[in-house]
C-alpha cells in the first residue's frame, strides 16, 4: 500500500497533517487507526440509495438483534442524524455537535453527552457530518470510534450496526467499511435503487481490498416484488437477505416515532417482525461473503425492465 502525505486539516488543529493513503482503485482514504478497531462486537453497515429506508431498517434490525438478547450500538452517519429517533424517540445531538461545545477537547466529554438509550435497551450516537461543502465524513467516523473505545463502550457491545447516508460518492463517507464485517444492501424493486446498489458494491468492493468487509447481501424494502432484484442479484453474484414490503404500518411506525416492535399487533406486522427476527439470526450465526461483480452502467439498463 503506497503512501503519501497531503494537507489534511485536523479538528484540533486547523492546518495540521495526515496521513492519507490509496484505498482500492481510484479512493483515497484517511488509514484506519490501529487503535480504534472496534474489537469483538459483529459490526454491519447498511447502505442503499437516499430515502429508501436505510434508518426504519437499521432501526428494527437493532431492536430484533435486541430481542435475541444482544448488546447493540447502533451508530447514524449522516448529518440528517436521524438514524436513531424511531428507538429514542428524539433527534439526538450529534458527536460533532457535542466536540464543537468542548472546543473539541474530547477528553471533556461524558458518555452521556454523546450515547444515548434507546428501545430495549439499544445505545444509540449519532455521528454527523460536518457543515456542506466542508470537512471528511470519514474523519466525524473514525472520531466517534474513537470516542467510544476510549469510554471502553465497545468492550460490552455484541452488535454494531452502522446506518450510513445514501450517496457513496466519496472515500469519506465509505469510513464505515473499514470497520464492519459485513455490508448490507438496502434497495427496492425499480431501476434507480438498483443502480445505486450498483455503485455501492463498486465501493465495497475497493474497500475490501484493504479491510476485512464483504458483501453480506441485499435487503428489498418498500417493495410488492423483488423480479428486478433478483435478476440483478442473479447477474452479479448477490443473494437476497431479506424483504420487507410496502406496508403502511411501516410508515406510520415512523411517524408515531416508533419501532415496529413496539406498534400494535396485527398479521402484517407480526410477519414483518419475524422476517426481522430471521435476519437477525441469520445475521449472528454469519454469512457467506458475497464476491459480487458489479456492473457497467449501460449493462445494467439493458438488463433491467420487461420484455
Amino acid at each position: 500500500m503506497s503512501t503519501t502525505t497531503v494537507p489534511f486539516p485536523d479538528i484540533k488543529s486547523p492546518g495540521g497533517r495526515r496521513t492519507r493513503c490509496e484505498d482500492g482503485e481510484g479512493s483515497v482514504q484517511v488509514p484506519l487507526d490501529p487503535n480504534v478497531k472496534i474489537g469483538n462486537a459483529k459490526v454491519f453497515a447498511i447502505y442503499g440509495k437516499g430515502g429508501i429506508g436505510k434508518s426504519t431498517t437499521s432501526s428494527n434490525l437493532s431492536a430484533a438483534f435486541s430481542h435475541m438478547g444482544k448488546r447493540v450500538l447502533q451508530i447514524g452517519c449522516d448529518p440528517k442524524h436521524d438514524s436513531t429517533f424511531t428507538l429514542t424517540k428524539k433527534m439526538l445531538p450529534t458527536v460533532i455537535d457535542v466536540l464543537e461545545t468542548v472546543d473539541f477537547h474530547a477528553e471533556e466529554l461524558r458518555v452521556e453527552d454523546f450515547v444515548f438509550p434507546g428501545y430495549n435497551g439499544v445505545m444509540c450516537v449519532e455521528a454527523g457530518g460536518p457543515p456542506a461543502g466542508t470537512g471528511c465524513g470519514g474523519y466525524v467516523v473514525g472520531q466517534t470510534v474513537k470516542l467510544l473505545k476510549e469510554h471502553h463502550l465497545l468492550e460490552d457491545t455484541d452488535v454494531v450496526i452502522f446506518d450510513v447516508l445514501g450517496d457513496v460518492v466519496c472515500g469519506g463517507f465509505a469510513a464505515p467499511l473499514q470497520h464492519a464485517d459485513r455490508a448490507l444492501i438496502v434497495t427496492a424493486n425499480d431501476f434507480d435503487s438498483i443502480f445505486a446498489m450498483n455503485r455501492i458494491v463498486q465501493a465495497i468492493g475497493a474497500k475490501a481490498k484493504n479491510y476485512n468487509v464483504r458483501l453480506g447481501g441485499v435487503i428489498a424494502n418498500r417493495s410488492k416484488d423483488t423480479d428486478q432484484i433478483d435478476k440483478y442479484n442473479q447477474q452479479i453474484g448477490l443473494k437476497l437477505a431479506a424483504h420487507f414490503p410496502d406496508l403502511d404500518v411501516i410508515r406510520r411506525s415512523r411517524l408515531k416515532k416508533s419501532t415496529l416492535f413496539e406498534m400494535e399487533e396485527s398479521p402484517e406486522l407480526d410477519a414483518v417482525k419475524k422476517e426481522y427476527l430471521r435476519l437477525a439470526a441469520a445475521l449472528w450465526l454469519g454469512t457467506a461473503p458475497l464476491n459480487a461483480v458489479p456492473m457497467k452502467d449501460r449493462d445494467i439498463f439493458d438488463l433491467l425492465g420487461f420484455d
